[in-house]
Parts: structure tokens; sequence; C-alpha cells
């Protein structure tokens, strides 16, 4: 049996900056005690919604550094360190390894699209360069690359690979990918609007961007689900689906910056190409932060 590196809600964390698109470290270490308090589950660093695309190679490996020493093993820190480069997805992966992160998310190659044989190769190569487990990454719509159920049952094969994000929007795709990698191998929800859908199939959690504002209320969903709940579940995943969409109405992470500098962890400002976002998606997600209880202001 493969270890589980969680189960429940992982936090795809942001990565707080200053307006002169320096970290903020003092937020990002406030916002990791936050979840941590509130009972988030894990935490992953330096993913897409902690901008790990436009992190320098230095500030990459100080983000995670920081992130493992303030969780100070309360709950597992599972790393990006996914790229479009094998080679340097592999000296992060053991980079990461090093400054003593519990487990890595490997991203599909972007831009280059592989073929799935290309995909089993790369990640394999990735995994074999360390002894930390490895979450896939699927996320066909911002990397141009679609891991198909059968890659990931090959993979699953592989004694590091020991679970995958699904953020395929397809749930055709998930039940097949679930089907074939079978109950030792670890699917996690990629997309808010999708736990409880996904848990029903299954899954063992979500890596969510919601949990940045509720990690109360997102890892109770998982919890719900976890007991067999899913009526109850299912009543959560609704309450805060026009939270979720807001959420999503500009790319990630423009959104949820925007969300937690309303909250008081650091400055509204995401690293070009992304801009900071709209007047008109700024009301509609204070509004529906509002809604669901969240205080604005720090």
């Amino acid at each position: 049996m493969k270890k589980t590196v969680f189960e429940g809600a992982a936090t795809a964390i942001i990565t707080p900056m200053f307006s002169d698109g320096s970290i903020d470290f003092d937020s990002f270490g406030a916002l990791i005690e936050f979840q941590i308090a509130a009972g988030i589950d894990a935490i992953v660093a330096a993913g897409t919604t902690g901008e790990g695309s436009t992190l320098s190679d230095d500030e990459h490996k100080k983000v995670i550094e920081y992130c493992v020493k303030k969780a100070a093993h309360r709950v597992p820190v599972i790393a990006g360190t996914g790229s479009n480069d094998t080679a340097y997805a592999i000296e992060l992966t053991q980079a990461a390894e090093e400054l003593g992160a519990d487990a890595m998310l490997l991203v599909t190659p972007y831009y280059n699209k592989a073929t799935q044989a290309g995909l089993i190769k790369s990640f394999a190569a990735v995994a074999d360069k360390t002894s930390k487990p490895c979450i896939l990454y699927n996320v066909p719509s911002r990397t141009g690359c679609n891991i198909l159920p059968a890659t990931a049952a090959e993979l699953s094969k592989h004694p590091n690979i020991v679970g995958i994000k699904e953020a395929s929007g397809n749930i055709s795709q998930i039940a097949e990918t679930a089907s074939l990698c079978g109950e030792d191998f670890a699917l996690y929800s990629g997309n808010d609007d999708q736990i409880v859908p996904v848990m029903s199939l299954g899954g063992k959690g979500v890596i969510s961007v919601l949990s940045n504002l509720l990690p109360a209320e997102t890892s109770e969903m998982c919890k719900l689900c976890l007991s067999g709940d899913f009526k109850s579940a299912a009543k959560i995943q609704l309450r805060y689906l026009p939270l979720i969409s807001a959420l999503f109405s500009e790319v990630n992470p423009i959104p949820v910056k925007a969300a937690m500098a309303a909250m008081g962890y650091g400055s509204d400002f995401p690293r070009l190409p992304l801009t900071v976002l709209s007047d008109k998606n700024r009301n509609l997600l204070l509004s529906e932060m509002k809604n669901c209880g969240i205080n604005i202001g720090g």
C-alpha cells in the first residue's frame, strides 16, 4: 500500500507580495498560521496559486523553505516543483526534498505539448530522483496537455507516484482514472466546484483555492465526504458555489489574491503577465465574501 500524503483539504496557498513584487513573508507566515489554526489538512507551496511559474529559482526555494519551517510538521507541506523542463523539475524537486518538503506536486509539462509517452517518461524521470511521494497535477486548460486515464494508470505503478490532482473538469475522465488506478492511488479534486462529485468517486480530498479564504469549511466538506455523508457535504458545496465562481471570474490567482488582500494577507499584487482584478469582478467577489460572512478589512 502506498502512503497517502493527506486526506481532506490542502490549500494551494498564495504567495503574498508587496507592490514592488518582493515576497511579503510576514503575511505569508500569518496566512500559514491561519490555515493551520483552522484545521487545514495540508499546504501546497509555490504551486499555480502561489505563482510558482513567475518566482525566480531562488524565490521558489525560499517560499518552500519558509513554508516548511513555519508549518513545523503540523501539517504536510507539498512543494510545487513541476516544470516544462524535466531536468529543471528534477533539480527543483531535489532541492525541495533537501528543504524538508513532505511531498511534491508535479504539473504536466506546459507549452511543449508532450505525448502521453512523453508524459510517462518525464514524470517517471522526476519521481526516480526523489524519495518523497509525488502527486501528479492535471490541468489541461492551463498547460495544453491532458493526462489520459490510461497514462495515469501506468504512472500509478511507480512507487513514488502516489496520486493525482485532477483539474480537467471532465467528470467522465476522472471516473475512468479512478477506476483504472484503484484505491491505492489518491485522487484529489483540483476544482473547488467539484469537490463532492470527485470525492463521491473515491477521491480523498481537494487541493483548493477556496480554502485560502475558508479553510475550516473546505476541510469540513471533505471530512463529511470521507465519512460518507455526501448529503451534508453537498449543502456546503452548493452554499459556496457563488463564491467559488467569483474566485474564478478571472484567471487564478488574480481573484484570490484580491480576496486575501481584503482579508489582510498582503497587498493585491499578482506578478505580470497577471494583472489586478477588474473593478466589476472585484465588486462581485467582495459581495460574495460578505454573503459568506468573511471578515473584510484584515
